[in-house]
């Protein structure tokens, strides 16, 4: 991937040293010093991925990844890049749009990894196919697993669980698209789309992941349609478990 290119922004000129030591033999890099350093060099070049710090004069990272979501800017994946390293904040960075988190002080190997896992899941987001086989509506490979530890009532009682959860996270979607708030829907996506994957729920994840996408580059032409479809994923993963024997 040595053909792909990195924006790193913070305005520590030791943290971008540490940065640019760490991915140079594998990427390509530019660096800016604020958000609006690194809006304005989004706006003139192309870049693959991004890392975000939080905290910088002239524009925050929060502020910037908001600029570049409104004005479209790219659909590259943006990592949040912060000391603050609890759970919540972890959670509260995905939230607001980034694509993941890194805490500081910054492990290279860490770093590394989580740039490699942004772009095969960008590119897996991308090239995936807008039908899936009838089979892959439940992964049996996951289903199996979940026999082993489990009996037939209590796995029943988590995919009733995962598909009320779901119902209640997209009547919540619903809401949010007929006040207009488009940008938190993407919490809401990313919470089916863990659930869907761990259960194996696999046109529902698929489903969520690119609407998740779609939110994340604040793409929200197709919203109506996207959310027309969430739901016929839901009443499709319910009819196919309600015909299966689990």
């Amino acid at each position: 991937m040595i053909n792909k290119k990195v924006l790193i922004v913070d305005d520590n000129d030791l943290n971008r040293k540490v940065f640019e030591n760490i991915i140079r033999h594998n990427y390509q890099f530019d660096s800016a010093e604020n958000g609006k350093e690194a809006i304005n060099k989004i706006k003139k070049s192309s870049f693959d991925l991004i890392l975000m710090d939080i905290q910088m004069p002239e524009m925050d990272g929060i502020t910037a990844l908001k600029v570049i979501k409104e004005e479209k800017l790219t659909d590259s994946p943006i990592i949040a890049v912060s000391a603050y390293s609890h759970q919540n904040d972890r959670e509260y960075f995905l939230a607001t749009g980034f694509d993941d988190f890194i805490p500081k002080p910054v492990k290279p190997k860490e770093l590394l990894n989580c740039i490699y896992h942004q772009f095969r899941n960008h590119e897996n987001i991308q090239n995936q196919p807008e039908e899936l086989d009838e089979n892959f509506i439940l992964d049996e490979k996951v289903l199996n697993q979940l026999k082993k530890y489990n009996s037939r009532e209590n796995i029943s009682t988590v995919y009733e669980d995962f598909i009320k959860e779901a119902q209640d996270l997209t009547d919540e979607i619903k809401l949010l698209i007929e006040r207009k708030q488009f940008l938190d829907i993407g919490q809401k996506l990313h919470i089916l789309k863990g659930n869907a994957g761990t259960l194996g729920a696999m046109r529902l994840f698929f489903h969520a992941s690119h609407f998740e996408s779609k939110i994340k580059a604040a793409k929200f032409e197709e919203i109506l349609e996207d959310y027309i479809t969430l739901q016929k994923q839901i009443n499709t993963f319910r009819d196919f478990l309600n015909n299966t024997i689990i």
